[in-house]
């Protein structure tokens, strides 16, 4: 039996980092390990069996002082030797491990060019305090990447190959379920006025821009529609989008959904055409629904993808409308979505805390070898 740290500012279900701590956490208790969680907030029902430290929350006015705030609060509360593992799933140094839920920072400077990259990457105490918490974390003992694109990104970046493990968010496969999403099919589409053959495209996501709602707008035909679930940003610009193309009706906001899987049961497809993904847990939960999926190539859910047999890679966004019609036809749908559940039951949860307890298991090895 492992004591384990866990280090996340909010434990509960309410983003794929979140889920992605509480259900390894709550897996970790399952096996026999104790684990305690830091963090600034807690959903109550999730702390079953589970130790709670709250870390008190300051300087939230600024995402990066509430992070430095946070580093600051879990050291000064977890003293040396606690705890044979102290995993973070924030941006942490100091911890025996940290999971990376997103590319580097520094990657995301490559967007810029000429005065606006030098102002960002030399003149913003932002960027700049960023950059100097991004290296001390990528000095961590061990580092665990989320996907196998946020592991070459650490490596082009940093040149970290050694003690880095590749483990992919997971996905309940019995909550979702081929058998159960056809079971809510019929009343799904009548509550949404959906036509028993409409094809229905499905997106799932915030952050609008960067997940490529604009791309999948402009793919949508007239005979599809189009459900959106999300509260994203600047959602007037993505209405007026679809009302210049004459798909107001064709297209539907539905916001934030507690419970998206009645909108898993009314989708044909779900898409995910982004433009920058670390990983993408929405596409997971659809391939363990039965249904097939779109993702962009560079995402990082792309490396479960092979192409054309368990679900598609868009490598341009000209080539996803084409794809979108494509799959009209049921029984194409069908067999791409017998292979993506297929998929999906090899990245259950439990298999994800099995990967984390080996991850764990070769660090307390090696620091015991020491």
């Amino acid at each position: 039996m492992l004591n384990i740290a866990v280090c996340v500012k909010r434990f509960g279900l309410w983003g794929g980092k979140e889920i992605y701590a509480v259900e390894v956490a709550r897996g970790l208790v399952r096996k026999g390990h104790r684990v305690t969680v830091f963090a600034y907030r807690a959903d109550p029902d999730l702390l079953e069996n589970l130790a709670f430290q709250a870390v008190p929350q300051r300087m939230a006015f600024s995402n990066l002082m509430s992070t430095l705030n946070f580093i600051a609060q879990t050291r000064r509360k977890i003293p040396g030797g606690a705890f044979d593992v102290v995993h973070s799933h924030e941006r942490h140094y100091g911890t025996d491990l940290v999971t990376l839920h997103s590319f580097s920072y520094r990657s995301g400077m490559e967007r810029y060019t000429g005065l606006r990259k030098i102002d960002q990457q030399y003149l913003s105490p932002r960027s700049l305090g960023y950059l100097w918490l991004e290296a001390r974390q990528m000095r961590v003992p061990w580092l665990i990447a989320v996907s196998e694109s946020i592991a070459r990104d650490v490596r082009e970046r940093y040149g970290r190959r050694e003690r880095m493990c590749v483990i992919p968010p997971g996905v309940d496969t019995r909550r979702f379920h081929p058998d159960r999403v056809r079971a809510r099919r019929e009343e799904a589409r009548r509550r949404l006025g959906i036509g028993p053959r409409e094809p229905v495209v499905l997106f799932v996501g915030s952050a609008f821009q960067r997940k490529g709602l604009d791309r999948l707008i402009a793919a949508i035909s007239e005979e599809m529609r189009l459900l959106v679930v999300g509260t994203g940003d600047h959602l007037r610009r993505y209405r007026a989008m679809a009302a210049r193309r004459g798909l107001e009706r064709r297209v539907s906001f539905l916001g934030f959904a507690a419970d998206v899987r009645p909108c898993y049961a009314a989708a044909d497809v779900v898409v995910l055409p982004s433009r920058s993904e670390a990983f993408g847990m929405s596409i997971l939960e659809a391939m363990a629904c039965g249904l097939p999926a779109i993702v962009s190539a560079n995402s990082g859910v792309a490396g479960l993808i092979q192409d054309g047999i368990n679900g598609f890679l868009m490598d341009s966004p000209e080539t996803l409308g084409p794809l979108l019609r494509w799959l009209v036809a049921a029984d194409r749908r069908r067999d791409v979505g017998r292979k993506a559940r297929e998929t999906a039951e090899r990245y259950t949860w439990e298999r994800i805390t099995a990967a984390h307890e080996a991850c764990y298991a070769q660090m307390v090895s090696e620091r015991t070898a020491r």
